[in-house]
């Protein structure tokens, strides 16, 4: 039996105010590995995401793995892998291959680090259906659909934050996810990431959610740098600025531990 060399990171964190993150345990593996080993291990272990990354050659490989399943892109355990990489193989820019392209990162300073996402475009408004504003609770300005989660957009800060979701109801459709937004009161916007068909229910600090944000909230507000917060319990601060035809979010990051993952 081997042992894999692992540490786990909170990413997004602002911790003078009080946002903790999303967490990821990164798991560097030998080589590419069996799907249902990888969902065991991510199961045992009982992260919002477990990150996965292993070398091929010059390549670094990376997967991601909720409790229940896998997750094709996720922001944050992207953010995990960047600090893992800058900690453990002194890789000031690091680059990592996924199932749909890959995500180029670094180092911004000694305790923030940074990823570059594909933008995710809203690709065109939706009629809002009736039973969305009765399962958020609150008024529907306006719904997006996107490539991955659904955009919803609200009037204020303080709706988005008193925001108390009847999940059952929102499991009536099958639509994956929802990115609930709104204009902020101290940072450019504020959101929450439901996602009512997984174990968790709403997520911590979501990468994914804001390279959907960032370039909706860029163009209604006509500024390319930008400030966020996501008002789950936890709690997650970004910053993100579109370069090119990427999404560059920031943020800051803490190893809460590390040590070695006995194989199965």
């Amino acid at each position: 039996m081997g042992a894999y060399d692992f540490a786990s990171y909170r990413v997004f964190t602002d911790l003078k105010k009080g946002l903790y993150g999303n967490v990821s345990t990164v798991v560097r593996i030998p080589s590419d590995t069996p799907e249902t080993q990888l969902q065991q291990i991510a199961a045992d272990l009982a992260q919002p995401a477990t990150t996965f990354l292993w070398k091929e050659e010059d390549t670094w490989k990376v997967r991601w793995f909720a409790p229940d399943s896998e997750i094709k892109l996720c922001g944050h355990g992207a953010m995990a892998a960047v600090a893992y990489a800058m900690d453990f193989l002194q890789a000031d820019n690091f680059e990592m291959h996924y199932s749909s392209g890959k995500i180029s990162g670094g180092k911004h300073n000694q305790t923030s680090c940074f990823t570059d996402l594909k933008p995710i475009p809203t690709e065109h408004a939706l009629e809002i259906p009736e039973y969305l504003p009765k399962a958020l609770g609150i008024p529907v300005e306006a719904f997006y659909k996107t490539a991955n989660k659904h955009l919803v957009v609200a009037n204020s800060e303080t709706e988005v934050r008193n925001m108390r979701p009847n999940f059952e109801l929102l499991r009536s459709s099958d639509i994956f996810g929802y990115v609930v937004t709104a204009p902020g009161s101290e940072m450019d916007f504020v959101s929450r990431t439901l996602v009512p068909h997984v174990q968790q229910l709403e997520d911590h600090a979501t990468g994914s959610s804001h390279a959907i944000l960032m370039p909706y909230w860029s163009q209604v507000l006509n500024r390319s740098h930008l400030t966020a917060q996501q008002l789950s319990k936890r709690g997650g601060a970004f910053q993100g600025k579109l370069i090119g035809s990427s999404v560059r979010l920031i943020g800051q990051f803490q190893k809460i531990n590390q040590g070695k993952l006995c194989s199965l």
